[in-house]
Order: C-alpha cells, then sequence, then structure tokens
C-alpha cells in the first residue's frame, strides 16, 4: 500500500500543471453528442461535449469536476482532442489503461503527455478519475456517429 509520501509525490508540479490549465473547457452549443461520466468511487464527473466531422472530432469541449488527477487527464486530452478519430481515442484509451493496471508504456503521441500520470499507477483508486475524460469521449464519438 502506498504511504503519505507515495501520495505527495503523486501530486507532482506537472500533474498540478495540467491539472490548472484544462483546455476546451466549457460547453458547447447544441452538440452531436454530450456524455457525462462519474466515478463512483471518488465522485469525480466529466461532460463532453463534441462534433464530428468527417471522421474527427471537430469541435469538442468538456466541464471538469474531478480530482487533480482526473483534472490532469482531462488536459492531455483536451490539448489533443481536435482532429482525432474513434479509433485514435480508443487506442489511446486502451493504452492509458494498460498504463495505469499493466505497466504497459506511455501512449503513443500525441498522447504520450500521458505520461506526468506514471506515478498513478499504484493508487488503483484514482484509475477511474483518470480514465473519466477518454471513456466519455470515446461514448460521446459513438453516439454522434449513431445520430449522424
Amino acid at each position: 500500500m502506498p504511504g503519505d509520501t507515495d501520495l505527495v509525490k503523486l501530486y507532482s508540479g506537472r500533474i498540478l500543471e495540467l491539472a490548472a490549465e484544462i483546455p476546451q473547457v466549457g460547453r458547447l452549443d447544441s452538440p452531436m453528442a454530450t456524455v457525462k461520466k462519474r466515478s463512483p468511487l471518488c465522485g469525480s464527473t466529466v461532460t463532453v461535449d463534441l462534433d464530428m466531422t468527417d471522421g474527427k472530432i471537430s469541435r469538442f469541449a468538456q466541464d471538469v469536476k474531478a480530482c487533480a488527477l482526473g483534472q490532469a487527464s482531462a488536459s492531455v486530452l483536451g490539448a489533443v482532442a481536435i482532429g482525432r478519430t474513434e479509433a485514435e481515442i480508443l487506442a489511446a484509451r486502451k493504452a492509458l489503461k494498460s498504463m495505469l493496471t499493466e505497466d504497459g508504456p506511455v501512449p503513443d503521441a500525441p498522447f504520450d503527455g500521458y505520461e506526468a500520470l506514471l506515478p498513478a499507477r499504484d493508487f488503483r483508486n484514482r484509475h477511474a478519475s483518470i480514465m473519466l475524460a477518454l471513456d466519455a469521449t470515446a461514448e460521446a464519438i459513438a453516439e454522434a456517429q449513431a445520430a449522424a
């Protein structure tokens, strides 16, 4: 079980920087899809609004009410979401989950910013919050494509 010192190290300067400057914050007017995800363990929530054009995210916004780790994760995603395909989002989600739970590698670029969350591997109770933004985005893409 990680100790208090490990928890302090977890909230590194880089994670706090990411959490403080989340790109694409807010809500969209009339999005093609809206998905809200909640972590039952900690109560963190992320709501994603998006539009898809030609199979790529063309508009993206997120309302993030999460711990610093969930905010940092949303920050990494928000910086690169526009222009991504469903396949890229699903691959990033799979890679992030593997990084956290199976000691897998950091997701490939442009999602390599998730490297900042490597210290969270030992904090399984934080993994759901870290996954929220990608989970909500993947579901919103599926909804937008089904509605199109």
